[in-house]
């Protein structure tokens, strides 16, 4: 079960990043925020290998490690999170939300395709009670009351990014976890928390590379400069990328190193059950009893995992 706890803790840190960077997001906007974080991470992650191995960048990764981490970087990093936040902007950040929650079954899915991964009848319970949760404490409006013109209202361009965001989430943490299949046979020695260091800065080179090409093809290079005058801004950008591509990203791909793809992934999603206490307690945002419900529910499909 040290997967299953290990991806316990990645929500917890998840969590914690995305309150700063829903902050700086606000404040920067959503691509700028991707760079910054990114660059942030790789130079956290570098210096943690430097102490580890001696090495700022990557050693012993054959071409079949950078492909596939590369593939990952392209397809979690860059395609999921661009159209997640491009969804934001056309339908509410709540809905692409729960659309997101199909981030696990496309793992399970890829897992099956790519890894031969199974998952057992009290697994697969598990991951739709834990779904199930999430949906209905996502689905709840901050007031209490219900959207009934849900299906009349979102626009399919919003569904569609969201969908994709989705994909790329799913698909992107199976692809890593290919990846370091292939670099632990070729780096069979050394700290055990090296690869997934490695590997995770290897997608944010990726990452960092892709965004910054977008950055320059919108020709927004001179509005990004100008973001570093926010203090505040890159301050939580900062902070949410120790919890978020450094500490939350490299757990992810350790969590999926001792667990099924999909049982990680299903515990990874529970950020929007786990984010409910801070909002409550920080934020003063209110909580209903349908999103208690939903966490209640959350956290028993978790718990079968367990079982």
């Amino acid at each position: 079960m040290k997967g299953e706890t290990i991806a316990i803790g990645v929500a917890v840190l998840w969590t914690l990043s995305a309150l700063f960077f829903e902050y700086a997001g606000k404040r920067i906007g959503s691509i700028n925020l991707n760079l910054i974080r990114l660059v942030c991470a790789f130079i956290m992650l570098g210096f943690t290998m430097l102490l580890i191995n001696g090495s700022f960048i990557p050693v012993g990764a054959d071409k079949a490690t950078w492909f596939w981490m590369s593939l990952s970087g392209l397809v979690g990093f860059v395609l999921g999170d661009y159209f997640l936040f491009a969804s934001y902007t056309i339908i509410m950040a709540r809905y692409s939300q729960l659309i997101m929650t199909l981030a696990p079954p496309f793992a399970a899915l890829f897992g099956f395709i790519l890894l031969g991964e199974k998952m057992s009848w009290i697994a697969l319970a598990g991951m739709l009670l834990t779904l199930t949760g999430i949906s209905i404490s996502i689905l709840i409006k901050q007031n209490g009351t219900r959207n009934h013109r849900f299906r009349m209202q979102i626009p399919i361009k919003g569904v569609f990014y969201a969908l994709l965001g989705a994909l790329g989430q799913g698909v992107g943490i199976v692809l890593s976890k290919q990846g370091m299949l292939a670099y632990e046979k070729v780096y069979t020695t050394g700290n055990a928390l090296y690869i997934p260091l490695a590997a995770t800065q290897i997608r944010t080179i990726v990452g960092i590379i892709s965004f910054a090409l977008i950055i320059l093809l919108k020709g927004d290079l001179k509005r990004f400069l100008l973001v570093f005058r926010d203090k505040k801004a890159i301050g939580s950008v900062v902070t949410g990328s120790v919890f978020g591509p450094y500490l939350g990203v490299t757990f992810s791909l350790m969590a999926v190193q001792h667990a099924n793809t999909a049982v990680a992934s299903t515990i990874m999603a529970t950020v929007p059950i786990l984010i409910l206490l801070p909002e409550y307690l920080f934020l003063k945002r209110k909580v209903t009893w349908q999103q208690v419900a939903g966490a209640v529910l959350s956290v028993g499909g978790v718990t079968l995992f367990f079982i």
